[in-house]
């Protein structure tokens, strides 16, 4: 486990490293640059904006500015932001943190209970209408991208019914919009998941095992079917919530979400070269490490799972 896990490590990097070097890339392929946007050159003198360019060191080749921003990275600084004012980028981050991780958590617990519940629901009624329609429902739902389901629940709720604040944040009423719409595909995901596993565990003979010495089906189904299913949903749990964190980028735009994902977009469009860069190395982070925690989980949840070294 240490072997490979300290082999996942490494991976990791190497990773990190290669979206680091393709998103500083085309982040200085894409002509112009925080002071380019219309009407803020012609606002400033040009003598200005070379003095402003020096200052922050892009002037330099671009080798040597790739090599000055790995080496803040590796002493975990993240940069600065040049459209706030030189505000450091991690303190950015620290302020959109808890708005997206709130966001991200309440709509992964929605997903798995409502996910787990419908998936378990239908494997049990196999065959039934209540199964034809939790699949229908559940394909449908992994179709339909979260902002649509947004743009609707806010139609819905808020403005026909007005019975939730279409956008802000603040209270636990501005949550309960986006979260619905950012658990959609989850939930739907984990709902096929688990039917599929629930399904292929109830055929299984250590299921028959304890059906014939008498063992009540609730307990048969706690003991011996979920506990069993879990490595399915497991899998994809990780990866989920590291799409919730960093796929909310939309929702946060749409609903006026204070997060991450939000300010990302501002400096994807203002040219910020330190909060995109800062932001996707984030993302990245969040999205690798996730994959790596699940791996390592495995062995935990099923004790038949041993990594074994590379040939």
């Amino acid at each position: 486990m240490l072997k490979y896990t300290a082999h996942r490590l490494l991976w990791t990097g190497i990773v990190l490293l290669g979206i680091s070097a393709i998103t500083f890339t085309l982040m200085h392929a894409i002509p112009g640059g925080p002071w380019d946007r219309e009407g803020l050159t012609a606002a400033k003198d040009p003598d200005i904006v070379k003095e402003i360019i020096e200052h922050y060191g892009l002037d330099k080749p671009l080798w040597e500015q790739y090599g000055q921003l790995m080496w803040n990275l590796l002493h975990g600084d993240l940069g600065i932001s040049y459209v706030y004012g030189d505000r450091g980028v991690t303190d950015i981050i620290l302020d959109g943190l808890p708005a997206t991780f709130t966001l991200a958590a309440i709509a992964l617990s929605l997903a798995l209970i409502a996910g787990i519940s419908l998936g378990t629901l239908s494997a049990l009624k196999q065959n039934t209408w209540i199964d034809h329609l939790i699949t229908v429902l559940s394909t449908s739902l992994v179709s339909v991208p979260g902002f649509i389901i947004g743009i609707v629940l806010m139609l819905i709720l808020a403005v026909v019914f007005d019975l939730l604040p279409a956008a802000g944040w603040g209270s636990p009423q501005h949550v309960v919009l986006p979260a619905l719409a950012l658990a959609t595909f989850p939930t739907a995901l984990i709902a096929r998941v688990t039917r599929a596993s629930v399904l292929d565990t109830l055929h299984q003979d250590h299921v028959r095992t304890a059906r014939a010495k008498g063992l009540p089906e609730r307990t048969i189904l706690s003991r011996h079917v979920l506990r069993n299913s879990l490595i399915p949903i497991l899998t994809i749990t990780g990866p989920e919530w590291a799409f919730l964190v960093s796929g909310s980028i939309i929702i946060e735009t749409l609903f006026a979400v204070p997060g991450i994902g939000r300010l990302f977009i501002i400096g994807v469009f203002d040219r910020d070269y330190g909060l995109i860069m800062g932001g996707t190395m984030f993302y990245a982070f969040a999205i690798t490490t996730t994959n790596l925690v699940v791996d390592i989980l495995y062995a935990m949840v099923d004790p038949r799972i041993r990594y074994a070294p590379e040939t």
